[in-house]
């Protein structure tokens, strides 16, 4: 049963990962081709040169992620306890968005927060606003397109978790005495932990290796290591030096998440989620 799965996985992940570290560790040139040296120096050299943009990736994710962890738990608690018979309904609007283009609707940002778009114009026409402020080009438009892009991202799994949480505990807890929050802190928010552990992990990892949004929203001082990691591939044709950078990345979100699940106690989370 697990045999398709597993080629699957052997066809479209393990093997291009295998030639992608291949391609790390090789040298040469896109001309007269690249050969297998075993350099290792590319990802010293890689991440010595780039580690600003790491750790600025890094920060970016992390900051997204708790954005859509603040915005996003709220409308999972209200879709899952209070939207009723119109959970669908919500639910659908939620991913509504996911019929457009990931570009376009990132671009669509771009419009606007422009620093005459439909939003900041008025408000400097209004002298709400000085007339050099923006908010393209800053750090604040790269976190909050990634906060729209994967706000879904973390409602869903959050949703999840809290739909399967039975009333009936939450009414055992009023009968004991526990006010609202008691009953939400030591109830549905230990239950709702899985969510919130799956909604991070797939907002993070593709948070920190975006540069859709860094590209359409951000500027020079706000470049991500997804746009370094395109601008080797598809302009300064430094396959080795894009591949180790791309292992670099991925070795550093691996190390993130492993530290995040140990935190947070990954066993009792499965337990949780076993149950």
């Amino acid at each position: 049963m697990v045999l398709p799965g597993w080629l699957w996985l052997a066809a479209f992940f393990i093997t291009p990962v295998l030639v992608m570290l291949s391609l790390s560790l090789q040298t040469g040139d896109f001309i007269d081709g690249f050969r297998q040296t075993f350099h290792f120096r590319t990802y010293a050299d890689a991440v010595g040169t780039y580690h600003v943009q790491l750790l600025r990736s890094l920060l970016y994710g992390a900051a997204a992620t708790v954005c859509c962890l603040l915005i996003g738990y709220p409308v999972a608690y209200w879709i899952a306890f209070r939207a009723g018979r119109h959970k669908s309904v919500f639910l659908f609007l939620l991913l509504l968005p996911f019929f457009v283009s990931f570009v376009i609707r990132t671009q669509s940002w771009n419009v606007v927060l422009a620093d005459n778009g439909v939003v900041l114009g008025p408000l400097k026409h209004l002298g709400l606003l000085p007339d050099d402020f923006h908010v393209l080009a800053t750090a604040y438009a790269v976190i909050g397109g990634l906060t729209y892009n994967f706000l879904p991202f973390m409602v869903l799994p959050v949703y999840v978790a809290l739909e399967r949480v039975d009333p009936k505990l939450i009414e055992a807890a009023t009968d004991l005495y526990a006010g609202r929050l008691a009953a939400f802190v030591r109830v549905v928010l230990p239950l709702s932990l899985p969510g919130v552990f799956a909604g991070v992990l797939l907002t993070f990892v593709p948070a920190s290796a975006d540069y859709v949004n860094a590209g359409i929203l951000g500027g020079p001082s706000t470049t991500m290591i997804g746009n370094i990691i395109q601008t080797e591939y598809f302009t300064n044709l430094d396959y080795p030096g894009a591949a180790a950078l791309s292992f670099a990345l991925m070795g550093t979100l691996l190390i993130a998440v492993f530290v995040y699940a140990r935190a947070l106690g990954t066993e009792d989370v499965l337990e949780v989620t076993a149950r």
